[in-house]
């Protein structure tokens, strides 16, 4: 991996994929998330998408990336740790695969950079036209979260847990403010997101040199002042809240998250990623063989972490009249992880798992490009093969260490329940 500055604020990443015959390139902006601008910025995306002023209409577009090979074109935003990141990605072949010997390296750049930089416009904004009918997708989009139960359920929990910080902050904005959003504050929002957000160029297979001189021209009389991008922050130990939900399913649905009180170290990550494999990330774990398979409590019982925001979560698929019975033994997993026995085998099995995992980001340039980004947002910058040594080196008590740091903080139930409460 190769990474340098550019200009204030910008920053390029250069991974090697020679292994492959497709080549990606993506510019990502990254800045602090607000309430204040979150439905605006969750428009922001679907319009980009759309056209821009090279390719001013859907059609056009659609053409240029056909006869670009059948290139694709992504724009995507989320919300990661109290930062809102908007994604700009473009994909094809390698330069050495075109018919014709074309430099498709600086044409996949002239156009991910004409999506991100130089949006079409009508009178200096934003198609009204086309704000209208984003608008009627950015609507479903929201209420169409309830619709896949497990990611609703953990989505509620989430609310909970984060309230009004920054991480709490909606990827698709509030539903309240969408009839209000015009064609002005969006185009506002966007002005913002390139004035202030640090920008972080990938370059996968592709003419880096091509990609970064195309960078500094779209970068040309723009007046940057890039914000600081918000801290990782853990929320404190506090006592459990628990909610529950009514809602009229053939399966309930169970999430349980814990706060370890403050972002894991980056020393302490290798240990974090054993401990919740150990728990509930393999088909291995203490909550797929216990509460899954021995005692029948669940569908499914898996765990997950985000480092940057010191939060473990466990969420499962129960029958409804199971689902305290299930919480019961998930927490009792929990805590004999933290004070029982942990077996030789059952830790070399787990290290085994995930070093698999770790050999398999470098099989796609998605998952390289998403390892990496992740890197450079926790400033580690490692790689899968780095990692795969730590893991190695992850004992039993680096494993409990980990674990007794978290304690529960939310729990949130999709219930048949007459009483459920939210």
């Amino acid at each position: 991996m190769e990474r340098k500055q550019i200009s204030d604020g910008v920053y390029l990443t250069v991974l090697p994929a020679e292994q492959f015959h497709r080549c990606r390139i993506s510019i990502n902006f990254i800045w602090p998330a607000t309430r204040e601008w979150a439905t605006a910025e969750a428009l922001m995306p679907l319009l980009m998408e759309r056209c821009c002023a090279d390719c001013p209409d859907m059609t056009l577009l659609s053409k240029k990336l056909a006869r670009l090979y059948g290139a694709s074109l992504s724009v995507d935003g989320v919300v990661n740790s109290g930062s809102r990141v908007l994604t700009v990605a473009v994909g094809g072949i390698k330069d050495e695969f075109a018919l014709n010997g074309e430099q498709l390296s600086s044409e996949y750049a002239t156009l991910a950079l004409a999506t991100a930089f130089r949006p079409y416009f009508v009178n200096g904004v934003f198609d009204p036209e086309a704000v209208e009918i984003e608008k009627e997708q950015l609507r479903e989009l929201i209420a169409g979260e309830v619709n896949e139960k497990r990611g609703y359920c953990i989505r509620q929990a989430r609310r909970k847990f984060f309230g009004d910080s920054a991480a709490g902050v909606e990827r698709y904005g509030y539903a309240q403010e969408v009839n209000g959003l015009s064609s002005e504050q969006v185009t506002k929002a966007f002005f913002r997101m390139l004035c202030t957000a640090r920008i972080e160029v990938m370059v996968l297979g592709a003419d880096a040199a091509a990609v970064e001189q195309s960078v500094k021209q779209a970068l040309v009389g723009l007046e940057r002042k890039p914000d600081a991008l918000p801290q990782a922050f853990a929320r404190p130990a506090q006592s459990e809240q628990s909610f529950e939900e009514p809602m009229d399913t053939a399966q309930g649905k169970l999430c349980l998250l814990f706060t370890s009180g403050q972002p894991q170290s980056p020393e302490q990550l290798s240990a974090a990623r054993v401990a919740v494999a150990l728990l509930g990330g393999t088909a291995t774990s203490r909550l797929f063989v216990n509460v899954r398979e021995k005692r029948s409590l669940c569908y499914y019982c898996a765990a997950s972490y985000a480092s940057m925001m010191g939060m473990l979560c466990i969420d499962s698929g129960v029958e409804h009249q199971n689902a305290s019975a299930a919480k019961k033994a998930i927490l009792e997993e929990l805590d004999a992880l933290k004070n029982g026995p942990i077996t030789e085998k059952e830790l070399n099995d787990t290290k085994r798992s995930l070093k698999n995992q770790l050999a398999a980001v470098t099989d796609t340039l998605q998952g390289m490009e998403n390892w990496y980004f992740g890197e450079i947002l926790r400033a580690s910058l490692l790689s899968p093969q780095q990692v795969m040594e730590q893991v190695d080196a992850v004992t039993k008590e680096d494993v409990q260490n980990v674990l007794r740091t978290f304690t529960l903080s939310v729990s949130y139930t999709l219930t048949k329940g007459e009483n459920a409460h939210v």
